[in-house]
């Protein structure tokens, strides 16, 4: 067996397969989990007791982590005049209008996040195949098509993430990174719990929230005790 294979062995004999943990527990032995040369992403899947082919059941939104992602998102902002000095006051990195959309139909896409005014929609909609398979495109529904370009800027520079499911009915989402404090990654997660407990549908049916796990992005998967983040809802 290679040396990784040893060590990879050694993170799994940590994790009981057949148990579901407490939250605090799962994050606290996610860390342990953690062994690459890099900072790992701490992610979780959420798979929820709903069809994403029913409009009403396609769960989406946004969530703000108290603790962030601790990493620098580097955000774009779709404005003219008066906004666009309001999105380079919030801190925006790449800032402009049909000069920024040139470059992107031109393969350009070094910037994590889109944000627009709603005016900008009908030229940014030209490179919707573009931005759109990426995650990329404005959508008032997450808060990223917004007069107050402002504050979008601001809320993602703070560490606004938008979640939606997918055709599996599972939400993927990062909580944190493995260098982060087991308390850090406990707050983001709570948050995330909350924000998609919040946001069940009123045509779901049974149990809406059916697994929970959490994992270092090389580590293996440890799942959360479901009667606790059922508790949560109540």
């Amino acid at each position: 067996m290679s040396g990784i294979g040893k060590n990879y062995r050694k993170v799994l004999d940590k994790v009981d397969r057949n148990q579901r943990y407490q939250l605090e527990d799962s994050l606290k032995l996610v860390k342990e989990t953690a062994r690459a040369k890099f900072d790992e992403t701490v992610d979780m899947a959420i798979r929820l007791g709903v069809d994403p082919r029913q409009a009403d059941q396609n769960i989406r939104g946004t969530v703000a982590l108290p603790h962030g992602m601790g990493k620098t998102v580097r955000v774009l902002a779709f404005a003219k005049g008066e906004k666009e000095r309001e999105a380079q006051e919030a801190g925006a990195d790449f800032i402009g209008s049909d000069e920024l959309i040139k470059k992107i139909s031109e393969g350009w896409l070094d910037f994590d996040k889109a944000v627009a005014t709603p005016d900008m929609m009908a030229a940014v909609g030209r490179i919707g195949k573009i931005l759109g398979p990426r995650g990329l495109m404005p959508n008032p529904k997450t808060g990223t098509v917004s007069l107050d370009i402002g504050k979008a800027v601001r809320e993602i520079k703070a560490g606004k993430l938008e979640f939606r499911v997918d055709k599996a009915g599972i939400v993927h989402i990062p909580v944190g990174r493995a260098s982060f404090s087991a308390e850090q990654l406990i707050d983001n997660a709570r948050m995330v719990l909350l924000t998609i407990l919040r946001a069940k549908p009123a045509s779901a049916k049974g149990n809406y929230v059916k697994g929970v796990t959490v994992a270092t992005t090389m580590g293996p998967g440890i799942k959360i005790d479901l009667a606790q983040i059922r508790a949560m809802a109540a």
